[in-house]
């Protein structure tokens, strides 16, 4: 099935972990250093599909949390059937359209679940953002250079901007991401790949203390990437818990 605008319906998602920024400051809050294993693979967890939501739908957050993020993202919609991509520029011939993804996140659900060696999940299980559309990736190879997208990213919080970064600055190139992500397995159309969080994308990254805050009930958050537009969302409270019968 796919979208009136030919673009495939999302199927599943893989986001990966691109942003070297991201990582080192994320890391350094929590006195360590970078993992070298990181520097020999792209890695990435696969998120929920059925959890996707789009430009100007209400976030619905885990009952639980008290640490509600944003994560400010891009990401690539995968349009034909690919195995065992090389990594050069020819992967991207696999790919149909780009988009703005907020990979919202629960921090405190996702650091306890880590803790055990897994994840994350449900700290990431209740929302995925994409919008506002989907941008044909034709229509955005100007801008593809070394292997990378060169789009200026900032994220608002009410308004606010908090966080600027650049879809060029990704340690891993596009090509490497692909290439990791079809080893040994098919990539179908309707597949997202999400590059992970531009550097200063986040507010663990940023710190609470900086930001305001947490995420609360009524925020409204603003993802504005060159090109490919604004993807703006409101906080809003947790539903109620449903009881089986």
């Amino acid at each position: 099935m796919e979208t009136n605008s030919g673009i495939p319906s999302i199927r599943t998602i893989r986001d990966f972990y691109a942003f070297e920024q991201h990582v080192q400051t994320c890391r350094a809050q929590r006195g360590l250093g970078m993992i070298p294993q990181w520097y020999e693979i792209p890695v990435f967890y696969f998120s929920n599909p059925n959890s996707v939501i789009g430009h100007g739908d209400t976030v619905t957050p885990p009952r639980a949390t008290k640490e509600l993020d944003f994560e400010l993202e891009i990401a690539l919609m995968v349009g034909k059937e690919a195995i065992d991509l090389p990594e050069d520029d020819s992967a991207l011939d696999c790919i149909c359209a780009m988009t703005i993804y907020n990979d919202w996140s629960a921090r405190d659900l996702q650091r306890q679940e880590m803790a055990v060696g897994l994840g994350p999940a449900k700290g990431k299980d209740f929302a995925n953002a994409f919008g506002p559309h989907w941008v044909a990736i034709h229509e955005l190879m100007d801008t593809y250079r070394d292997g990378r997208f060169q789009l200026d990213m900032r994220a608002e919080i009410n308004g606010q901007e908090v966080s600027r970064g650049n879809a060029g600055s990704m340690y891993w190139s596009w090509p490497q991401i692909l290439a990791q992500a079809s080893r040994d397995t098919k990539l179908m159309p309707g597949d997202v790949i999400g590059s992970g969080t531009v550097g200063t994308g986040c507010i663990l990254e940023l710190t609470p203390q900086k930001t305001g805050g947490w995420l609360q009930a009524g925020d409204r958050v603003a993802l504005i990437v060159e090109r490919l537009g604004r993807l703006e969302n409101v906080v809003g409270s947790p539903a109620p818990l449903q009881t089986r019968t």
